[in-house]
């Protein structure tokens, strides 16, 4: 058509390597990752990845769980509210240490 721009890029070719959304859920996926390694539940969210949606909006799948993951992501997630962790990350290590105990059973 000839109104349509002719800047000579197919946007079927359009790739999400191209787009900040990616790298920012790409990112985001990675700490989910790590901290789950560290609570040891890595293994208990097997859907966790990276995606965007059609407008190229970063996401984070985290995908189903198990009610047992569930109700251990919860208590996980109390405990760090209860030590005083924030939005801002204040109080990052000590719910790390907080959430190792808690795997140990301490």
């Amino acid at each position: 058509m000839s109104n349509e721009p002719t800047d000579g890029r197919d946007t079927a070719a359009w790739s999400p390597l191209d787009s900040e959304g990616w790298y920012a859920a790409r990112n985001a996926t990675t700490a989910v990752r790590d901290a789950l390694v560290r609570a040891g539940l890595e293994k208990d969210f097997p859907y966790l990845r990276a995606d965007l949606n059609a407008v190229g909006h970063g996401l984070v799948e985290l995908g189903r769980v198990s009610p047992d993951t569930a109700e251990r992501l919860a208590e996980l997630l109390r405990l760090a509210l209860a030590s005083g962790v924030g939005r801002n990350g204040e109080g990052v290590e000590h719910a790390q240490t907080t959430a190792e105990e808690h795997k140990r059973g301490i």
